[in-house]
């Protein structure tokens, strides 16, 4: 009996490639913009929610999506002898590191677990050295003091000083992965400010820079208005009118708008 020939798996096309001018625009725009922007087109949730910055010097960024697929650690695979001093399967992470090209950011699905650190100092250092605008987790980073000097986006949920090997295993490399609940594909972009992570799939990315730089000026000309005691009706959201004032604002060379002071409870 002759066997079915197998079906081989499709390969996905690589995603559009955004470049660093794109990029060098959207570090520039707001996360509520950017979300807001993106829901209107159909993404209801790109933050990476309970990550937080472990750097103490917040610097906004914008990168190109390289991603590390942790699965749980198995005792007879993840032991130390794998941390070897030439590439091997079973640790794929320092591969990843030596991969990692100018303009990307790593991404780090770990599960969301944080027992174990899903790397430390000396691998970050290496890819912020080979050009990497920062790196985000969903589990924990080790080396947290170090880490917290350095001049570069370190997003994660935690820190511990517990070897990866304990807990987890790099299975894959620039694949899909789901970090802290969303979806992020190889090439997406990746945005950071003060705030917030978020993604923006590649093939959107240029038109939401377009976007998000009209409606942050749009909104910073609609913050001073209320500064000056108007009322949110007509202004936020704002109104065909209110938009044809912000650029007749912007025409007039953006004059100054007085602010007012609070309202004071009537004795």
């Amino acid at each position: 009996m002759t066997s079915a020939p197998i079906t081989p798996t499709p390969v996905r096309p690589p995603a559009v490639f955004v470049p660093d001018s794109v990029l060098d625009r959207l570090a520039k725009v707001s996360s509520g913009s950017l979300t807001t922007q993106l829901y209107k087109k159909g993404y209801r949730q790109p933050v990476l929610v309970g990550l937080a910055p472990l750097n103490k010097k917040l610097k906004p960024f914008a990168g190109r999506a390289y991603t590390m697929r942790f699965i749980p650690a198995r005792e007879d695979i993840d032991t130390y002898a794998t941390l070897t001093t030439e590439p091997h399967i079973n640790n794929l992470q320092w591969v990843g590191v030596e991969q990692v090209r100018p303009g990307e950011v790593v991404v780090i699905d770990s599960n969301r677990d944080p027992r174990a650190a899903s790397m430390g100092n000396m691998l970050i250092t290496r890819m912020m050295m080979r050009g990497a605008r920062g790196v985000v987790t969903d589990g924990a980073f080790r080396d947290g003091t170090e880490l917290s000097a350095m001049d570069f986006p370190i997003w994660s949920g935690g820190v511990t000083a517990t070897t990866r090997l304990s807990y987890h295993h790099v299975a894959d490399l620039q694949v899909p992965i789901g970090c802290a609940g969303v979806a992020i594909y190889p090439g997406d972009v990746i945005h950071g400010d003060g705030d917030n992570i978020s993604v923006i799939p590649a093939h959107c990315a240029e038109e939401m820079a377009n976007l998000c730089k009209v409606q942050d000026d749009l909104e910073a000309y609609l913050a001073l208005r209320v500064q000056a005691g108007e009322k949110l009706w007509g202004l936020y959201p704002p109104s065909p009118e209110t938009r044809a004032q912000h650029q007749a604002w912007v025409a007039a060379g953006r004059p100054r708008i007085a602010a007012a002071e609070p309202a004071t409870a009537v004795a």
